[in-house]
């Protein structure tokens, strides 16, 4: 790399502090410039160990960077990745869920030169769905299980009245496609929108979410059904102990995203 790249990164939770402090201690072709956070004295306090000291910034202010890092409320969503897309940046989404009803954003970003790059997050096998997607992809089914705490205050669930507190065996609380599964699990199914993104589509991916009592990680299998190969993947990822919504792979996968865009070397599709 003949330039290094800036990071920008919106949200300083599970994901971003995370991803802050790998960049902090250095990597190849990357500097963290910018760190965009609710609460500054509280960032500022998780930034006492950093070894360079990063300007929090407003969220529309990180479209300075190269690479805009997302891992925010959904509802905020629209903050970072309008100002990143109309400035032509790399932008990096941890809420893979809210480019579903956002499409157009994929169209503004080939007028402004923009990319946007979904990480794999807490899922595995999205080079083979990606490759398989060359051909002719005939279903595409998950199933996720999590830990009732970690569904929570679901859309889905409060507008059902849907309890999962006292669980004693699992509970299907949700059945559908994973365009309905993002709407009402924002902060839940990311990995079903990136899944469905690398696939078939959000209409024809088939999704069923259980509150299990009985796992105690964040548990995914996808599969897949195709006229190039027939599999079925299994992880069972460790939620994080700032937010169990949230696997601690993720943040890892976003590290490794962002390593891959300035490696020499890049493994996988």
């Amino acid at each position: 790399m003949s330039k290094v790249l800036t990071v920008g990164i919106g949200g300083f939770g599970a994901v971003g502090r995370k991803v802050a402090e790998a960049l902090d201690k250095g990597a190849y072709g990357l500097r963290l410039t910018a760190i965009s956070a609710r609460d500054h004295d509280k960032a500022k306090r998780n930034m006492a160990g950093f070894t360079t000291e990063v300007p929090i910034v407003g969220l529309g202010e990180l479209a300075e960077c190269d690479i805009v890092v997302e891992g925010l409320p959904a509802a905020v969503f629209d903050e970072i990745a309008l100002p990143a897309i109309e400035a032509g940046r790399i932008f990096v989404p941890t809420s893979v869920g809210q480019i579903l009803p956002r499409m157009h954003l994929v169209d503004r970003a080939q007028e402004t030169g923009a990319r946007i790059i979904a990480p794999t997050g807490a899922l595995l096998g999205l080079d083979a769905v990606r490759a398989a997607a060359e051909g002719v992809i005939h279903s595409v089914t998950m199933i996720t299980r999590k830990p009732p705490n970690g569904l929570e205050g679901a859309p889905h669930l409060v507008n059902n009245n849907i309890s999962v507190k006292g669980l004693n065996v699992a509970k299907l609380v949700f059945e559908g496609s994973a365009r309905e599964g993002a709407i009402g699990f924002p902060a839940n199914v990311n990995v079903a929108a990136a899944l469905a993104l690398a696939g078939i589509g959000a209409d024809e991916t088939k999704l069923q979410i259980w509150a299990d009592p009985e796992v105690d990680r964040n548990m995914h299998r996808i599969e897949v059904e195709a006229d190039s190969c027939r599999f079925a993947l299994e992880i069972a990822n460790v939620p994080s102990e700032e937010n169990p919504r949230t696997g601690k792979n993720t943040a890892l996968s976003v590290i490794t995203c962002l390593k891959g865009l300035v490696s020499p070397l890049k493994v996988g599709s």
